[in-house]
């Protein structure tokens, strides 16, 4: 790559991210077409004249938090200045936006090549560091489960203490860019499964899948029981709970970002599975069933289109105050999907985090004066996980700790086990 065209590469990324498209588009043109003659518009190799793969590249995250960690989440795309009646998709498909797309595949080949386009990490691979040592006689082990639907690789973590009785199952969805090794450093959820001795799963997103490696919470299809994603969620789950064992009525499901959205859609599609779900920066199932309407509910929030959804799981959710990349307000609507018309009583509290973060957190109970609802707003916080590590991507050290207020709710939800859920 020469130096102007290095430049303008530069200024290309710095647009995308403060939402001027048409501009970043009028730089790429001169220089996109001809950087990679034989990509195609998902942004795999191909022979000239091979048509395009209907599932093309997708960035839902990426651009650095305004606090703590250091870390860099999605850039914020201004949606106003594309409209869902152009796609470039194949017919009777959900197509996707030229103008997004053609900066996706952009921001793909530039910041995950591995090219160093002077942004701080903004565009870039996450660090890869070595595994932390297990303690001895726990398991960190890679399965993998197929089924009619495709596969998919996991890692579930097995605390020194099991040795054969029932135990809790947390299955932890990572957001994008990121992968159960890094997911697990960031939460820290497998030293808290340790303490506790709970059994924790990591599905991993396939690159094949979605390039940047986010749980395609935006697709109809993937917001179904038994069909796409949620199928293989669902299936790693009942592996788990064949192979090893489970205490029934205590299996659940939490996630960030992506994840987060993939988990609400976990606990609507699966109630008869999932007792209770956390949601950490994410949506309510069914905020979008595009990327255009993925991009609009990121930023301004999404009403849910899903049909004949029934009363939620119970659920926990954190999302901070200053999250550029979610809309705060996709919080509440989680919140909303999970009451379900319910008639609930809430009492408000507020604190600060030995880190600094301050919080107000909102319990919200049953008539017997059991907590169905927690919803903590995390003050001046953005989008990362609340009380991780440095060790992983997108974490706030400074919250309040999320990894183990979402255990102690958890646990506080057993389900009894139904045919349905076996």
């Amino acid at each position: 790559m020469n130096a102007s065209t290095n430049i303008d590469m530069l200024e290309a990324t710095r647009l995308t991210r403060e939402g001027r498209l048409a501009e970043a588009m009028a730089i790429l043109q001169g220089h996109l077409s001809h950087t990679h003659p034989s990509t195609s518009s998902d942004g795999t190799s191909g022979n000239a004249g091979q048509k395009p793969s209907g599932r093309a590249a997708r960035i839902i995250d990426m651009v650095p938090p305004s606090f703590g960690g250091g870390v860099w989440t999605p850039p914020k795309f201004d949606t106003s200045h594309f409209a869902p009646q152009v796609f470039d998709g194949p017919a009777g498909g959900s197509g996707l936006p030229q103008m997004p797309e053609a900066l996706r595949s952009f921001l793909d080949r530039f910041g995950q090549s591995g090219s160093t386009l002077g942004l701080d990490r903004r565009v870039g691979p996450i660090p890869v560091r070595a595994p932390a040592p297990l303690p001895e006689g726990a398991r960190f082990e890679e399965r993998t489960f197929a089924n009619e639907v495709g596969s998919r690789t996991y890692k579930l973590y097995i605390p020194s203490g099991y040795s054969g009785q029932p135990l809790p199952l947390l299955v932890m969805l990572h957001g994008c860019m990121q992968s159960p090794d890094d997911f697990a450093a960031g939460t820290q959820m497998n030293e808290l499964a340790e303490e506790q001795t709970f059994l924790v799963a990591y599905p991993a997103q396939a690159q094949s899948a979605n390039v940047s490696k986010c749980w395609n919470w935006f697709n109809t299809s993937d917001q179904q029981r038994d069909r796409g994603e949620p199928a293989l969620i669902a299936g790693i789950t009942r592996q788990i709970m064949r192979d090893f064992s489970v205490e029934p009525g205590h299996v659940y499901a939490a996630g960030l970002s992506a994840g987060g959205a993939a988990a609400a859609i976990m606990g609507a599609a699966y109630p008869d599975l999932y007792a209770a779900i956390g949601v950490h920066s994410g949506l309510a199932c069914g905020a979008a069933r595009d990327m255009p309407s993925a991009f609009a509910a990121m930023r301004q929030g999404g009403a849910s289109h899903r049909s004949g959804a029934g009363q939620g799981v119970p659920a926990i959710v954190f999302h901070g105050d200053r999250d550029t990349t979610v809309n705060p307000i996709n919080g509440d609507q989680v919140i909303a999907q999970s009451k379900s018309g319910t008639d609930l009583r809430s009492t408000i509290s507020r604190g600060r985090a030995p880190g600094g973060i301050s919080y107000t957190r909102t319990v919200e109970c049953d008539e017997s004066g059991h907590p169905m609802i927690e919803h903590w707003v995390l003050h001046g916080a953005g989008h990362a996980w609340s009380g991780g590590s440095l060790n992983g991507s997108y974490t706030e050290p400074r919250g309040p700790d999320a990894s183990r207020e979402m255990m102690r709710f958890f646990l506080m939800h057993p389900k009894p086990r139904t045919p349905s859920s076996m």
